[in-house]
């Protein structure tokens, strides 16, 4: 076996892997080009040693592009986890010191993990890693796979009820969803809305689908109920201060209303029906496991949203 490899790779030149993945990731081959710092003639001619190599045309023309083919898709993740089993491997040597180290991290993360997270965890990595800095892209469950992909980002934060097998997964806090509302504004007999209330009062909708309803519509519905929509919008951040000068309920995840109970006089209460336990997760892939940075901020971004 050790013969044939041998005999194999010797005659494969291991850069065209960096150009095969530069035209996976800018599917055309003068961005290519210039994000390898080469000329358009050398990827050309590496693309077409590349053929030769695997036997497949591997990318082909379109109207947009370089379009890849399924033997280039199916490629694509045993490569990508090639290259960077290498590269963990030529710094398996270096461990990640965070108090000395400069490194940029690449981030995907949703609205309401913004919210809560980001203050504290920098205020944090001004203390235990004030050479880290983060670069973060909105994200969700629809679109995280292709920005792993195109290698847009090395972890990301959310809700992701489902994977892919080349990722992993750690659940980092558990949550459900509860209402904010202006104690001044909003009248309750207790702390905690009773069902009449929930229904008496308009509602404030994170939609991100632009729909005028969501699950608790739903549920209602089943239960013969409704409740009155008067805004809907697809983000969270506007919801607080509507909520604070008007009399609505704006149903949010716990770890948000927390945040906005402390800042801005809100008070949280418990829906009047139960609903189900979430998880905000951590997500990379696997290529990237043993990547003792990486390993380092999502044990930080764990301990900072539990405290948060």
């Amino acid at each position: 076996m050790a013969s044939i490899i041998e005999h194999d790779l010797r005659r494969f030149d291991l850069n065209l892997l960096l150009v095969f993945r530069a035209l996976m990731q800018e599917r055309h081959v003068t961005r290519a080009a210039e994000r390898l710092f080469l000329g358009q003639p050398a990827v050309s001619g590496a693309l077409k040693r590349l053929r030769a190599a695997f036997g497949d045309e591997l990318f082909v023309r379109s109207r947009v592009g370089m379009e890849p083919t399924p033997r280039a898709l199916e490629l694509s993740q045993q490569i990508e986890m090639l290259l960077h089993g290498l590269h963990q491997a030529m710094r398996a040597q270096q461990p990640f010191d965070p108090q000395h180290a400069t490194r940029t991290f690449r981030v995907g993360v949703s609205e309401s993990i913004s919210i809560t997270l980001f203050p504290s965890l920098l205020k944090t990595l001004a203390v235990e890693a004030p050479g880290v800095k983060l670069i973060t892209l909105d994200t969700d469950c629809h679109r995280v796979s292709g920005m792993f992909e195109r290698n847009e980002i090395e972890v990301a934060l959310g809700v992701f009820n489902h994977r892919a097998q080349w990722q992993q997964q750690r659940t980092l806090l558990d949550w459900r969803m509860v209402c904010i509302y202006n104690p001044k504004l909003v009248r309750t007999r207790d702390k905690a809305l009773s069902m009449r209330e929930f229904l008496a009062y308009p509602h404030l909708l994170t939609s991100f689908n632009g729909e005028p309803r969501g699950f608790i519509d739903e549920w209602l519905e089943t239960q013969g109920k409704q409740r009155r929509v008067a805004f809907s919008n697809p983000y969270f951040a506007a919801q607080p201060f509507i909520a604070r000068d008007n009399p609505v309920l704006a149903t949010v995840p716990d770890y948000i209303a927390s945040t906005w109970s402390r800042s801005l006089g809100l008070r949280v209460s418990p829906l009047p029906f139960s609903t189900p336990m979430h998880q905000v997760s951590a997500l990379w892939n696997t290529a990237q496991q043993g990547d003792a940075g990486l390993d380092w901020l999502i044990g930080l971004v764990g301990r900072v949203i539990r405290t948060s």
